[in-house]
């Protein structure tokens, strides 16, 4: 959940039916990979999915219950980016397109994840 004043990253995830949330409005994430903490997870997806890379010192991190295993933890960092670094940015190989959404657009759209419109509204206090 990478925020810059009131606009939010996201990715229009690829329309393929054996994908979930097909066509869907997504946030850079992923699995992590054997031996890969939560935060170097997210970097390590930011980085491929939008060519960008920060330091772990500037997320902070909640635990959620997994979705389809709630004994595995699932995570949601939050930040910021600057506006060079929205310029810098080069999306990878998934997803249809990326934008900078304002916030109360994702939390209504219809067409976003939407267990993330929920984990990102409890994150900015608006459950």
């Amino acid at each position: 959940m990478l925020i810059h004043g009131d606009r939010l990253l996201t990715c229009l995830r690829d329309d393929y039916d054996w994908i979930p949330f097909p066509a869907h409005w997504d946030l850079p994430g992923g699995g992590a990979e054997p031996d890969e903490t939560p935060v170097e997870c997210a970097l390590r997806e930011l980085t491929e999915e939008f060519g960008l890379s920060l330091s772990g010192d500037r997320l902070t991190g909640h635990r959620f219950p997994g979705l389809n295993d709630a004994v595995r933890a699932s995570w949601l960092f939050r930040g910021s980016l600057t506006e060079a670094e929205i310029a810098a940015i080069r999306f990878g190989d998934e997803g249809q397109e990326w934008r900078m959404m304002p916030l109360d657009e994702f939390l209504a759209h219809l067409r976003a994840v939407p267990y993330l419109r929920q984990r990102v509204a409890r994150m900015l206090g608006r459950d």
